[in-house]
């Protein structure tokens, strides 16, 4: 059992987060024994900070959304960190956002599928796609943006989850409703649609939706499973924003750059994001 205060190490990490810092020893590195029980401790002291002081809290965000990166880091299953009303950012009418990102920690970008629930949803047997988009209002393209406080990029999943998650913004397009009649079709569409990034119109990246968990849908339900097998946890709730793991590589940002995603086998339409200082 880790001997870190979960209190004090998520103001250390809080304020790290806002300050831009990028020399912060991780805390697996400072003790052995700090695991992901101590971690999901630290981001629920972080959680329990944040609303005291007035912010709410607006759903989740996935990490380690790949099965071979379980493999690598001996994980059962994905880890989620809390978005906050202040994080999340929604798309104007021509689908841009633009985004201060000079203060950040080493700003990285990814593309992701966002949902929002319209009911809560908890583990039910074997995951199923369908099952999973029948709680769900709607979906958007995204990004979210992660910053890093340790150094080089380098940490374990304890450390990711301690760190809120490094998560800095999310950055939702344009909703796409799904009744009844768009929930098979979707099932379909999750795992195989395309999607290309985009930095100042030349492609960094591709991916497609089966680099979330073989779908993002999956890795919804996962996600709730997950939580569900977490004691402390609090459950997904009707309304949460989910952001479900990158499709593709994570790519650094800078002020001054222009970010796009472009999908292809999806009704979304593409998503823009300005980076400003």
């Amino acid at each position: 059992m880790s001997s870190m205060d979960p209190e004090a190490l998520a103001h250390e990490l809080l304020a790290a987060l806002s300050r831009g810092d990028t020399n912060i020893t991780p805390p697996s590195a400072r003790d052995a024994s700090f695991d992901l029980a101590a971690a999901y401790a630290t981001e629920e002291a972080a959680v329990r900070l944040r609303r005291a002081a007035g912010y709410v809290t607006a759903g989740r965000k996935v990490g380690y959304a790949n099965k071979a990166v379980w493999r690598i880091f001996k994980l059962g299953t994905l880890v989620w960190a809390h978005m906050y009303n202040d994080t999340v950012r929604f798309a104007d009418a021509a689908q841009t956002v633009a985004l201060s990102v000079g203060h950040l920690s080493s700003p990285k970008i990814e593309p992701e599928i966002v949902f929002r629930l319209k009911e809560p949803l908890g583990p039910s047997g074997e995951i199923d796609a369908q099952r999973v988009l029948g709680s769900v209002e709607w979906l958007a393209l995204g990004f979210e943006v992660i910053a890093c406080p340790f150094p080089d990029w380098k940490f374990q999943p304890a450390d990711f989850v301690a760190a809120c998650g490094l998560h800095a913004a999310l950055v939702v397009g344009a909703p796409l409703p799904i009744d009844t009649s768009k929930v098979g079709p979707l099932a379909e569409q999750l795992p195989s649609f395309k999607v290309k990034l985009l930095k100042n119109g030349q492609v960094g990246a591709e991916g497609s939706g089966k680099n979330s968990l073989r779908s993002p849908a999956l890795c919804l339900g996962e996600l709730a499973a997950a939580i569900a097998r977490e004691p402390t946890a609090e459950p997904l709730a009707a309304g949460d924003l989910i952001s479900s793991g990158t499709l593709t590589e994570s790519l650094p940002m800078a002020p001054g750059e222009t970010w796009e995603a472009v999908v292809e086998g999806i009704e979304l339409p593409a998503l823009t994001l300005r980076c400003e200082p």
